[in-house]
């Protein structure tokens, strides 16, 4: 590569260029530089057939803005134009000449990924490999196969994903489509009237309704030979065919059921899709507890397996028939607690949390606000006398601190609201 100035009348920009064919393009941030200081950067250039003539591949833009520059001072009266500072590329090297194009303008603006679809095809065309690509551009060969993945689409569609009329889910999931279904839902798109899916919804309308990942089989689908479906982006497979999925999907869950109940469980069940298994209906359980496996089976062929579980009613019988969590079959011993030191505690703790809530209005708010809202049997508008027929328990509470603090900040209350002090309810 080498660097000289060429007049502008030798310049023409390229057809590698990125942005060529397409109209003029907008100037007016660089335009007010290239009047008072003329082009500072090179363009990127190559000889083409034109006796002396070069074509631009990098720099339309500044190309453009010199144009313009140059009428300018014509009309003034200089007739003069400066040339154009230019980088020449060796001769005929087409793959160079689109990587030098692209480098320049993503290292500007990220162009939209059907200009980068157009142009990394036309590296493929010229040999490169998805991996060469990805390295020139520092991008993940992921992304250079999503791009390139565009390829499959209808030009129409890639042109409404050009004008950012869908969005890029609904791109990947009609890269799933036949060009059949393609040209269906273009047509749904052409009718004010009709429902056009996208997003999620697409998917579901692609695949009449169920879609089945092929992440979910339980059974090796390269060996049965079932029919899927990629989204050529190579990130999700669905199944093709419904009924064989299930097919062969219920058999692998019929062998796993049955291998459930030879390691010992007292049973495997098979939970279908029309019903579902809620964790809080049920208690754990082990093997000799009587607990069961169960195979929550859902719509989109995932199945999640709960081992040892038994309902709530079984639990309850089991429980009862140990008569005690240690197993022994002994009535429970009776607390050390007698009911008059229950009610003791249970007082003093009550006044003490009470005491201690009139300093934090927010957390007493919430409280009451989550007694209402649950409905809970403590949440009464009327108040709750907190009293105990055993005098010594009675003249304890009422000399207890916590009832003093309280009765300080309700004789407070009263006060501002006019009221006069009352006797403690």
């Amino acid at each position: 590569m080498k660097l000289d100035f060429i007049p502008l009348d030798k310049l023409v920009v390229s057809k590698a260029n990125m942005r060529f064919g397409k109209k003029a393009p907008d100037v007016s941030d660089i335009l007010p530089t290239v009047r008072s200081r003329g082009i500072l950067q090179p363009v990127i250039v190559r000889p083409n057939c034109a006796p002396d003539g070069y074509e631009i591949v990098a720099g339309s833009r500044r190309f453009h803005a010199a144009k313009i520059v140059a009428e300018e001072r014509r009309a003034a009266g200089d007739a003069t134009p400066e040339p154009m500072p230019c980088a020449i590329l060796d001769e005929g090297d087409d793959a160079a000449a689109i990587e030098a194009s692209m480098i320049e303008n993503m290292a500007r603006l990220d162009p939209d990924e059907v200009t980068q679809w157009e142009n990394f095809t036309r590296l493929v065309r010229e040999g490169r490999k998805v991996e060469d690509i990805a390295a020139t551009f520092g991008l993940p060969d992921l992304t250079v196969k999503r791009v390139l993945a565009l390829g499959n689409l209808l030009p129409a569609i890639r042109d409404l994903y050009r004008k950012e009329r869908i969005d890029a889910a609904t791109v990947r999931h009609l890269t799933m489509a036949s060009k059949s279904q393609q040209k269906a839902w273009l047509a749904l798109a052409d009718d004010e009237n009709a429902y056009l899916p996208t997003g999620h919804q697409l998917k579901s309308w692609l695949f009449g309704g169920q879609s089945i990942p092929v992440k979910h089989a339980l059974f090796d689908v390269e060996a049965s030979d079932l029919a899927t479906i990629a989204d050529l982006f190579g990130e999700d497979r669905y199944v093709a065919d419904a009924d064989a999925f299930w097919s062969a999907q219920n058999a692998e869950i019929e062998a796993r059921r049955a291998a459930y109940v030879e390691q010992g469980w007292a049973d495997a069940i098979v939970v279908p899709p029309s019903d579902h298994f809620s964790t809080w209906e049920y208690e754990k359980a082990g093997k000799r507890k009587g607990g069961r496996v169960y195979l929550d089976v859902r719509a989109t062929g995932e199945v999640i397996v709960h081992e040892g579980y038994v309902s709530g009613k079984e639990a309850r019988r089991i429980a009862k028939a140990e008569g005690s969590e240690n197993g022994t079959g002994q009535k429970a011993a009776r607390p050390e607690v007698t009911s008059t030191m229950q009610t003791y505690v249970d007082l003093h703790r009550h006044a003490a949390v009470r005491a201690a809530l009139t300093g934090h209005p927010a957390v007493a708010l919430r409280l009451m606000v989550a007694h209402a809202i649950g409905g809970s049997h403590l949440w009464r508008v009327s108040p709750e006398p907190q009293s105990t027929r055993n005098d010594e328990v009675r003249d304890s509470l009422d000399n207890a601190q916590a009832e003093a603090d309280f009765d300080e900040r309700r004789r407070a209350v009263l006060a501002v609201l006019a009221s006069p002090p009352r006797n403690r309810p």
